[in-house]
């Protein structure tokens, strides 16, 4: 099995008395850090959200935090998850992740999705109706842009450009990583038909985790292609601790982070969209199924269930430990206690 990272940073907007000297700048420097020591710890990627309008300081510019990151790390991949196409100018897109690639030697694991939080929809004034044609069109001309050295023309019903040539070129020939977020068995053969890696959602169950496996997996070889399991990406969120009282803090902790985002995942109707993922039902049983919250041999436990699912690339969130110091020794420990135990790679401890 191979690891990576999944996740956010903030930068909140300063009130009140602390607007003279606080730092909105300090998360993202955290995250950076806990970035270039995942590096050392031998960690193969790194996967960053994009969110909007949520006053929770969310990363926004996904690809501008990536290209700074991309300065301090060296073999540390950098990916999106997701950029959500509907709200993207297309040509304007492909030159930024083309510049990442380059920049980065060819780093840029591309995530993309249709996005599904109607506060966001609503913020940008394009209505969900519309986010499978508007993702369809602007992926059409990325794939255009990435891929054709002489001028092209695109008119489209949300985009028209005449005669262009798009620069710069991508490190990564014929264009970056694609991967694309999927829960469902249809929309998980779909992102298979397309050629795509795919993400899974962290709050999905282990069973599910398997299922969209299996169904990526007989996909991709209907195709003639041979599958391999790195091809999928399955977010966990972790934290590891020794005390029963550590892990109830945490699960409440992600139990209130994940109400938060439903919230803002819930339309004027009542309905309420939870993800690429789906994951319904009890929210407390859904978050204590699906995070990898315990000791070391707890969180081996879970692993094990995952590797028999088929998964062999995870992403873990460290939200539940609640950040700072306490999530970077959530993270040391998961490196040099549960690691071990799943990969050959040699790790290297940070000093």
């Amino acid at each position: 099995m191979r690891f990576g990272l999944f996740g956010s940073a903030a930068a909140r907007r300063p009130t009140g008395a602390e607007a003279g000297e606080f730092d909105s700048a300090e998360g993202f420097r955290d995250f950076i850090e806990y970035n270039v020591e995942a590096e050392a710890l031998g960690f193969t990627g790194t996967f960053v959200v994009e969110h909007h309008f949520t006053g929770y300081g969310q990363v926004s510019a996904t690809l501008n935090l990536l290209t700074w990151l991309g300065s301090r790390t060296t073999t540390l991949r950098l990916g999106t998850a997701v950029i959500v196409l509907p709200w993207h100018n297309p040509v304007l897109l492909a030159e930024q992740a083309a510049t990442l690639d380059l920049l980065s030697g060819g780093r840029l694991d591309f995530g993309i999705g249709k996005g599904y939080r109607y506060n966001e929809f609503a913020g940008f004034r394009v209505t969900m109706d519309e986010a499978d044609a508007r993702f369809d069109e602007c992926l059409e001309v990325i794939l255009k842009a990435w891929t054709l050295n002489e001028p092209f023309s695109h008119h489209g019903k949300y985009w028209s450009f005449n005669d262009i040539v798009v620069e710069p070129p991508s490190a990564q020939r014929p264009h970056p990583a694609i991967w694309m977020g999927a829960g469902g068995e249809s929309s998980v053969r779909q992102v298979a038909e397309r050629g795509f890696n795919l993400l899974l959602g962290q709050y999905a169950s282990p069973e599910d985790v398997g299922r969209s496996i299996a169904a990526y997996k007989s996909a991709v070889e209907a195709q003639g292609r041979r599958f391999d399991p790195m091809m999928v990406g399955v977010t966990r969120a972790f934290f590891v601790c020794d005390t029963e009282a550590d892990k109830e803090a945490a699960l409440e902790r992600r139990l209130a982070n994940r109400v938060r985002q439903l919230k803002l995942a819930t339309r004027p109707d009542g309905t309420v969209h939870g993800g690429p993922d789906r994951a319904t039902g009890n929210p407390d049983v859904v978050n204590r199924k699906s995070a990898m919250y315990g000791t070391p041999e707890d969180i081996a436990g879970k692993l094990d269930e995952l590797r028999a699912a088929g998964a062999g690339y995870i992403l873990i969130n460290g939200g539940g430990s609640g950040g700072g110091e306490r999530g970077r020794q959530s993270l040391r420990r998961f490196a040099r206690e549960v690691m071990p135990g799943f990969t050959r790679e040699t790790l290297r401890a940070a000093e």
